[in-house]
This record gives structure tokens, sequence and C-alpha cells, in this order.
């Protein structure tokens, strides 16, 4: 990815730099603090939510149909050279399990284009 600076890439090699790397759909979910009743401290991803579909542009998707034997982590290989980013088109289209991208085939399928898909309404932590 071109548009990502080179110390970013390090980061993501150093325990603790950051809770998730920055290829997981949860890299911008803010981190909450559970404090135990022996005042333990337990980090946890707070929920993620997925940016509204209708702010979506026809510029920010491609349609792709659905073949026999495709599977999400298939079209996250195909589309961003990442068989584990099968969850930014899961992100793009209204389904509860990832499995029903990809289960009917003909189906039409919402693809984000790399870099054009919205972030979360939590918004980019790394500035």
């Amino acid at each position: 990815m071109a548009d990502i600076e080179p110390y970013e890439n390090a980061l993501d090699a150093i325990p603790g730099a950051h809770p998730y790397p920055r290829t997981s759909r949860y890299h911008d979910a803010e981190i909450g603090i559970h404090r135990q009743a022996d005042g333990t401290e337990v980090r946890y991803a707070k929920r993620r939510l997925l940016p509204p579909i209708e702010d979506r542009t026809g510029d920010d998707t491609q349609s792709h149909t659905v073949r026999t034997g495709e599977r999400p982590d298939l079209l996250g290989r195909r589309y961003f050279g990442d068989p584990g980013q099968w969850w930014q088109i899961a992100d793009a289209n209204p389904v509860l399990d990832p499995r029903e991208l990809t289960d009917e085939p003909g189906r039409e399928i919402d693809v984000p284009l790399a870099g054009h898909f919205p972030r979360s309404p939590q918004g980019d932590r790394r500035g």
C-alpha cells in the first residue's frame, strides 16, 4: 500500500505499539478498560460501528457477481491481496454473517475500492 508511511509498518512489529495490526478491522476500535473487583484491569475493544451504507457513493465500490465456490476470504485475496481483508467486503454489504456474501451464486455484492471505503464513525486514531 503506497499511502502508508514506512514507520507504521515498523510499529506493527513492536509488541504493544497497536492493540491490533493496521490491517485488522479492529485497528480503529476504541480500547476500553474494565476494572475488576480486585483492581485488575482488563482491556477490551469497544463495539466497532460500521460506516453507514447510505454514506457511500457509487465511486466507493465496484460490483461483484458471486460465483459457485467463492468464499469471503478468497474475495479478500482477489480484491485486496490479503484473505484477511474479507471484512472490508462484509462491511460494505448488509449481512449478519460473512458467509451470506457468497452463499448464493449470482448475487451482486459491493466491493469497496482500496482506500475509498469510509472509516468507522469512531474516527482514525492515527492522526
